[in-house]
């Protein structure tokens, strides 16, 4: 099981509301039901999971291209995007980045890391 990143706002999100962004979003598919669910986006022909739905959205990122998408999915939501050690990522100036206390870490581009694609981390 790898790392895991949860989707948090305020309000809970409920499916009808994700259902809703998704749909009105080029690029991402809901696929399953209220209880069970996945959130997919497109890369070139093949569409990947980003994001799984149990009564709240988290992912497990493989890849730059997945914490991205995560992190667009949260702010579609109106939501914030947590690590289990309590970091937080998102998008600022179109740059996608991990905050933690003070420190801060550029993964890149928005633009740029949607565009490359889901390749796997090395480990």
């Amino acid at each position: 099981m790898g790392y895991e990143l949860r989707v948090e706002r305020e309000s809970p999100l409920a499916y009808a509301e994700l259902a809703s962004v998704i749909s009105a979003e080029a690029g991402y598919e809901l696929r399953g039901s209220q209880e069970a669910g996945e959130v997919l986006a497109w890369h070139g022909d093949a569409v990947h999971p980003v994001a799984t739905w149990s009564g709240r959205l988290s992912g497990q990122p493989g890849s730059d291209w997945h914490v991205a998408q995560l992190a667009r999915l949260s702010d579609l939501v109106g939501a914030s995007l947590i690590g289990e050690d309590g970091e937080a990522y998102g998008i600022r100036n179109g740059i996608v980045e991990q905050i933690n206390g003070t420190s801060s870490y550029e993964f890149g581009k928005l633009e740029e890391i949607i565009a490359a694609g889901p390749a796997e981390w090395s480990t």
